[in-house]
């Protein structure tokens, strides 16, 4: 495995979707100076690391993801000074701190799109993103096919100062979220700016959104693939040209100035030999390989996931990188079956995850058992929602803010009822402060696996050995530790194999594992 020393290469990250962690000045919404008060939480946690999602300037059209000011934070979350007092409160406890940076598109309102709109036709001012003629007699048809992530075509006209239609402008996600045209040299000048802005700082590393974006083929021609919404495959035009590897080498290149910093892409790609390409020595040091989160609770395909992850990673010698859900994907109770099954499943496989060799990401809530909420259609706030025409509801279920205490809404996540998100009355049994005073919890068994992840020498290693299972299960052995994970996925329950357990996600029947149940033993 690449750089087996370097911090990140087992580290347990925590990522926080700021709007939901904690409000700290009662506007409703997460802020910084609320995680910064959860720091003593996420320390004892047991967490090496925290990924932040975005928090610089912006208009929150998609909650961050359209940037106007890459170097400033955002009132919203609290102003540079807020981040500032985060990262060496964080750094006193030792908890690294990663930020999400947006190199694919900026917002509509960032100075250089209000720029290229007052310039016109054939300006350099234009030549930072893609304007294009229309097709048609009058240019009144888009440039090309291309369907916008979120839903709708990924093209919109614009009105030129001469007040007529006239150009469109591509944009891969939200009409406010224009695309970069990294031909262009002063894009990536003005991202190096960035990525040095926040180093400089004391950031630990970026989580890169959409690492396999960025780059678009020449002509940009159309798509023959049927686009889906969040959804492409392999081969969209849209996504994954090669062009996108220089990019990346490039932002290493600063990066390596920073000893100890880390990137971690955002990496929708299936093929394996693509996806690893991300991963070489020069490009990005970790890579979300997300078939973890595409996976049903079945032993088989949990085996093919996970030896697929390690082989994808292996052909370039990298770092593996596990996580179940995030911002984006649904939560895990809620994809595994719900309620207690949901719920049994899911802590099976949080083990599952911290048994494997590499980096492992949780996202906020997971530690908690948190299961989507589903909202009503008048609060939903994904651009998604109104992008699909309300086909798709969009992904605001997986980011209700957290319940830390009390018995109603907002379980003191905000001194304000009216939370960004509505709270269910229901998680008044999950709050962190129940949880806390519970040995049974979930949050006291991520507590206890992660200290074991962290502490136990037989979670050496880079490699896993598959030893012999019953139907339905599944066992593996860290290669080098010696440790052993059990996973029953089966119905009825199973023998354990030799060894001292010393953890399991539910209590062991007469000696056997249950089923939707996991065990580690040494």
């Amino acid at each position: 495995m690449a750089d087996p020393m370097a911090w990140w290469s087992d580290a347990v990250f925590y990522q926080v979707y700021p709007r939901s962690f904690a409000d700290s000045d009662g506007d409703g919404v997460g802020d910084l100076d609320g995680l910064a008060g959860g720091l003593d939480y996420l320390e004892r946690l047991g967490v090496d690391a925290i990924w932040i999602n975005p928090v610089t300037v912006s208009p929150m059209a998609d909650h961050g993801y359209d940037v106007a000011d890459p170097r400033d934070i955002d009132p919203l979350f609290g102003g540079l000074a807020a981040f500032e007092r985060l990262v060496a409160a964080a750094h006193e406890r030792g908890i690294k701190v990663t930020m999400d940076v947006v190199p694919n598109h900026t917002s509509s309102q960032h100075p250089w799109f209000q720029a290229a709109l007052a310039a016109g036709p054939g300006t350099e001012a234009r030549d930072r993103y893609f304007f294009r003629d229309g097709r048609g007699p009058r240019g009144e048809l888009p440039p090309n096919n291309w369907e916008s992530v979120f839903g709708g075509p990924a093209w919109t006209r614009v009105i030129e100062p001469d007040g007529n239609p006239g150009q469109w402008y591509l944009h891969l996600f939200d009409t406010e979220q224009p695309d970069l045209n990294w031909d262009n040299p002063e894009v990536f000048d003005d991202f190096e700016k960035t990525l040095r802005f926040w180093l400089e700082r004391g950031v630990d590393g970026f989580r890169i959104d959409v690492a396999h974006g960025m780059a678009k083929p020449a002509g940009l021609p159309d798509s023959t693939d049927d686009s889906t919404v969040l959804r492409h495959t392999d081969d969209d035009p849209r996504f994954n040209n090669p062009n996108v590897h220089a990019i990346h080498r490039d932002i290493r290149a600063v990066v390596n100035d920073y000893p100890g910093a880390v990137t971690v892409g955002e990496v929708w790609v299936t093929d394996n030999h693509r996806w690893a390409e991300y991963l070489r020595p020069d490009e990005l040091h970790l890579g979300f390989n997300f078939r973890l989160t595409r996976t049903d609770f079945d032993a088989d395909e949990i085996h093919d996931a996970v030896q697929n992850s390690l082989a994808a990673a292996a052909i370039v010698d990298a770092t593996p990188t596990w996580t179940l859900s995030n911002h984006d994907v649904g939560r895990e109770v809620t994809r595994y079956g719900g309620g207690e099954v949901g719920l049994r499943r899911a802590r099976a496989m949080a083990m599952v995850m911290l048994a494997l060799p590499g980096a492992v990401f949780i996202y906020n809530g997971e530690e908690l058992g948190l299961a989507d909420v589903d909202l009503p259609d008048e609060v939903l706030q994904d651009p998604t929602w109104e992008r699909s025409g309300h086909t798709e509801r969009g992904r605001d279920g997986c980011r209700v803010p957290l319940p830390w205490s009390g018995d109603e809404p907002p379980f003191g996540f905000s001194a304000n009822p009216d939370t960004w998100l509505p709270m269910p009355p229901e998680w008044a049994a999950l709050t962190i402060e129940k949880q806390d005073a519970d040995a049974g919890s979930t949050l006291s068994f991520f507590r206890r696996i992660i200290q074991l992840h962290r502490e136990r020498p037989e979670f050496d290693g880079g490699e896993i050995d598959w030893l012999a299972a019953p139907a339905g299960a599944l066992v593996f052995r860290r290669r080098g530790g010696g440790l052993v994970c059990a996973l029953n996925a089966g119905t009825h329950p199973i023998p354990l194999p030799p060894g001292e357990v010393i953890a399991a996600s539910a209590p062991l029947s007469d000696g056997e594992l249950p089923p939707d149940a996991a065990a580690w033993l040494v």
